[in-house]
């Protein structure tokens, strides 16, 4: 019997897939979660084989939690579903440790046999994913360029990220521009588009 943890924070998917995997017979779903804060408490309680975790959880996003539940419960197995296959979040994920990623469009009966492959300690990865992955490499921002570019995606203004983060405007602006330019973006909102597609944000 597999041992199967499911934490995603929108209560019909998370519904429908408890469903589906209650309907394999060696599959026993032994708790749910809906933010990345309660993943390791919850995993540490029930003990799940694989855990199976939304990127975009609210608190602790869920790659964050997951590279936390591996450091504290290695035995568990981690499987990334998501809707977010973008190649900077498969990038996070396999330095995190994960060793499976499946999209949410993928075929139902794919879950069963990622969760299986999973658990048998298996990657599970979507080769395009990976091959995008590897094309768009590293985020060439650093840390600051980063925080600065996401508040800057919230729809801040630069007093606003300057008051947010203790900086001078002029330095946010500074933050920006850099990231402009690291990104080959034309401006702030394309620089913004860019870093999300590729997951850096």
């Amino acid at each position: 019997m597999i041992r199967v943890l499911l934490a995603e924070d929108m209560h019909m998917i998370r519904s429908a897939l408890t469903a589906l995997l209650r309907l394999e017979r060696d599959f026993e779903v032994v708790a749910e979660v809906v933010s990345g804060d309660h993943l390791v408490p919850e995993a540490l309680r029930t003990r799940p084989d694989v855990a199976i975790v939304d990127i975009d959880l609210p608190v602790v996003d869920g790659i964050t939690a997951a590279a936390e539940l591996l450091r504290v419960l290695p035995e568990c197995r981690v499987l990334v579903l998501t809707a977010l296959g973008r190649p900077g979040n498969v990038r996070r994920a396999l330095s995190a440790g994960i060793r499976g990623f499946l999209v949410k469009d993928a075929p139902a009966d794919r879950l069963a046999d990622a969760v299986r492959r999973t658990a048998a300690g298996l990657r599970v990865l979507d080769p395009e994913l990976v091959a995008a992955a590897m094309e768009y490499g590293e985020s060439p921002l650093t840390a600051r360029e980063t925080t600065v570019l996401r508040e800057a995606a919230g729809g801040l203004s630069a007093e606003e990220i300057a008051a947010r983060l203790h900086l001078s405007p002029g330095t946010v602006r500074n933050y920006l521009t850099s990231a402009i330019t690291k990104t080959g973006a034309r401006n702030k909102i394309d620089a913004i588009r860019v870093a999300e597609d590729a997951g850096w944000l």
